[in-house]
């Protein structure tokens, strides 16, 4: 399976590309200019050598050719994002990542679009793709740090059950996380909304709190 990472210049991005690839995913790490995509393919074999071979440089209309296309883009570039690419994205697997918050002094809140999360809006914007949703609770600065396990657990939600379950064999194959099945992407919301309670949780007990279920 190869893997397509729009926005894989950013910490986010960037970091998933690196722990796919260590995994043994081929990833095409995308950029709107490649010139900048190679620069961080070549920083992460710099600081990680082999375990980051299979991370190729692309621009993000490459990237979308790949089997599965995540978009690590930025919160507010999402939507713009998948409309641009929605022909070359059909019948494609399109992973969303996006939490829309906002910070109002010590807390975070979620900002939420007409279909109530940016999940169900980029699915009725990408009508011919399937659209799932994951990792919005895991910190964008721990998947690059492969020398330590990112001990958390990841909901994917999704309206197709294939493509929700390639997503979970994914997100399995990262050591340390556990994958479940949150449902449908009407689902999507509790999880977009959830990150803005969990960073504030953070921000007030100064930790680096993440999910994890009991009794499973």
């Amino acid at each position: 399976m190869k893997i397509g990472v729009l926005g894989a210049t950013g910490p986010a991005g960037r970091g998933l590309a690196a722990r796919l690839a260590d995994c043994g995913y081929d990833v095409l790490a995308g950029s709107r200019e490649r010139a900048k995509a190679e620069l961080v393919v070549h920083e992460l074999r710099e600081r990680w050598g082999e375990r980051v071979a299979r991370v190729t440089a692309a621009d993000n209309q490459t990237a979308c050719g790949a089997d599965v296309v995540v978009l690590a883009v930025n919160a507010d570039a999402a939507l713009a994002t998948a409309q641009y690419f929605s022909d070359l994205l059909v019948d494609k697997v399109v992973v969303s990542m996006a939490n829309h918050l906002v910070r109002n002094g010590t807390e975070f809140n979620a900002v939420l679009p007409p279909h109530g999360s940016i999940a169900k809006e980029m699915q009725a914007m990408l009508w011919r793709s399937h659209v799932v949703t994951a990792f919005h609770l895991v910190p964008a600065a721990e998947f690059v740090q492969l020398e330590h396990p990112m001990v958390s657990d990841v909901v994917a939600c999704g309206d197709d059950d294939g493509a929700r379950n390639t997503l979970m064999e994914i997100i399995g194959s990262i050591p340390d996380l556990r994958a479940f099945d949150g449902g449908s992407l009407e689902n999507a919301v509790g999880m977009e909304t959830f990150a803005a309670i969990l960073l504030t949780i953070n921000i007030r007990h100064k930790v680096r709190a993440g999910l994890r279920l009991s009794g499973v």
